[in-house]
């Protein structure tokens, strides 16, 4: 994985993601994003907006603080 900022938001929101066992797919339809993109996301080759952050933090139903701080993961 790259160490920059990107990436880190990427892999927190697929282990998240994984976690709660919701498919790509899914995370999109609950977020209101397309799924394309979330996948972009979670390579770490986009950069995400705000709002496009706060929303899937609202579809995995954790705080935003857990998809971009690298050292705190929900249990």
């Amino acid at each position: 994985m790259k160490n920059d900022i990107n990436s880190e938001v990427g892999f927190n929101i697929r282990r998240i993601r994984e976690k709660r066992g919701l498919s790509q797919e899914k995370l999109a339809a609950l977020a209101n994003l397309h799924r394309a993109y979330i996948g972009q996301i979670e390579r770490g080759e986009k950069n995400i907006g705000l709002k496009n952050l706060e929303k899937i933090a609202k579809a995995l139903e954790v705080p935003v603080r857990f998809l971009v701080d690298v050292s705190e993961f929900p249990n």
